[in-house]
């Protein structure tokens, strides 16, 4: 099988679809945003003749108020695998989730299911007194893990939560248990494991025109249908690149162009974070100058 990483931009998809070409394939997202009904043309899920060339999996399967862990991605990328090896099709996994990526490959803890009950409380407390509350609480129940978080880091802060909660057991002292259910734990898999790279500066640029193309697609149309909703703003979906800063011009906070070119900053910054994530995590993969 065959794992495609990068950073936003880069050209995954397409590189996905040419490989496609050269066999029976399924591709198989693994990008913690395009696994949302929502915002399809802002998270730049691929649509039209490309779904039409190759059979695309976990792409808006869940609804924004469906929170996907990476361990949930996980299980439903490893049956999506299962599946293509059954119909003799290869399995290509792309996307630019990091953690993602790292489960799939890795394993994840053994941490036992989540009672259904503490995980309402958690996001109940989560939209009633916000993600400071939140992070309070991890700060006494997972001091360790709540020192690495990002204090606004809802779904992580929620997760450390409702495992400590849950289990009784910090997820910081879960990390350190040993992984289970990795792709390299299956016998006789071959993994091509690969990181696509570009010169910076070419990469800062496509991102740029990728948003002003966005725009011109409608994505601020797709976003207002969102926010129809009154969907909480802890939610992912609410926090995805380029999303905040467009809002902002929705509800009037700033001008058109404002918010692009700070969309256009932020997803230059994402950019930026995973590259450094991809030097640091999949230095022995496989890198491919596109």
């Amino acid at each position: 099988m065959l794992l495609i990483a990068g950073a936003t931009a880069v050209g995954k998809s397409a590189f996905a679809l040419e490989c496609a070409a050269q066999q029976p394939s399924v591709i198989i997202n693994a990008d913690s945003m395009q696994v949302y009904d929502a915002l399809p043309i802002l998270t730049a899920q691929p649509a039209g003749l490309d779904r039409q060339a190759c059979p695309h999996k976990l792409y808006g399967v869940f609804d924004p108020s469906d929170l996907c862990s990476a361990a949930r991605w996980a299980e439903c990328a490893l049956a999506e695998i299962k599946a293509a090896w059954s119909a003799e099709q290869l399995p290509i996994v792309v996307g630019g989730t990091g953690l993602y990526l790292r489960t799939l490959v890795d394993g994840i803890s053994p941490i036992p299911d989540i009672d259904p009950q503490i995980r309402r409380q958690v996001r109940t407390l989560a939209e009633a007194r916000g993600v400071g509350a939140v992070h309070e609480a991890v700060l006494v129940e997972d001091p360790e893990l709540a020192a690495r978080l990002n204090t606004s880091d809802a779904q992580r802060l929620c997760r450390a939560l409702e495992v400590a909660l849950s289990t009784g057991t910090p997820l910081s002292d879960w990390q350190r248990v040993p992984r289970v259910g990795g792709l390299e734990a299956i016998p006789d898999i071959t993994l091509t494991c690969l990181v696509l790279e570009m010169d910076r500066p070419t990469l800062y640029a496509r991102c740029n025109k990728r948003l002003e193309l966005m725009i011109e697609m409608g994505a601020l149309s797709e976003l207002e249908q969102l926010l129809a909703r009154e969907l909480s703003g802890d939610l992912p979906i609410m926090r995805a690149v380029g999303v905040p800063p467009l809002i902002d011009y929705l509800i009037g906070r700033c001008s058109k162009g404002e918010a692009l070119a700070r969309a256009q900053q932020d997803t230059r910054r994402f950019a930026k974070r995973q590259l450094t994530w991809n030097r640091n995590q999949f230095g022995k993969w496989t890198s491919v100058f596109v």
